[in-house]
């Protein structure tokens, strides 16, 4: 499943160059990759488990991209494997949780328009 949300999440990063210099993203950067990592897991897994329509998983996911746009520096390619790194040490039931207690703040934080 968490394979499914990333590669949903990421597809936009297919055109991005080649490999660039790991990037450490701290403060509000490191927010952002968790809101937009949170945000993009739990669209995939409730449209999964067919608790949401997959406009509502798109709408999700648009969101997400467009937090890491506006809110993340660096190239698409540092930003994926930043989403990589942190989905990788995050389980599905952990970051369920943080979209129930930071969802709302997430979307406070960092705005979309």
């Amino acid at each position: 499943m968490r394979a499914l949300a990333f590669a949903l999440l990421c597809g936009w990063a297919a055109f991005a160059g080649p490999a660039q210099a790991q990037k450490i993203y701290e403060g509000s950067e490191a927010a952002a990759l968790r809101c937009a990592n949170t945000l993009a897991l739990t669209a995939v897994a409730l449209a999964r488990a067919e608790l949401i329509p997959q406009n509502e998983k798109e709408v999700m996911l648009g969101i997400t991209i467009l937090m890491l746009e506006r809110h993340v520096s660096g190239t698409r390619s540092q930003k994926k494997r930043a989403l990589e790194l942190m989905r990788d040490r995050r389980s599905v039931d952990d970051t369920i949780a943080d979209y129930r207690r930071n969802a709302t703040q997430c979307l406070r934080q960092f705005p979309i328009n």
